[in-house]
């Protein structure tokens, strides 16, 4: 369960930084969950301080600045 989790937060990062997840229906097919999961996952991501942003005259979201989020583990 949780490593499908991480690995479609993975897989919005990279439509996000592509800007190619489409509607958030769009999006949600994508990926194989609901509409409702989609903007479950995309309030995560923006809990933990992404700056996912939707453009309504792409229809895709993107991100506010560049970079990719990432949930790691960095040794020091």
């Amino acid at each position: 369960m949780q490593k499908e989790i991480f690995h479609r937060l993975g897989r919005i990062d990279q439509l996000i930084r592509i800007k190619g997840t489409g509607t958030p229906s769009e999006l949600a097919d994508k990926i194989g969950i609901s509409e409702r999961s989609t903007y479950e996952y995309i309030k995560l991501m923006k809990d933990f301080g992404a700056p996912v942003l939707y453009s309504r005259q792409r229809k895709s979201y993107y991100y506010k600045q560049e970079g990719r989020f990432l949930i790691s583990f960095l040794m020091d």
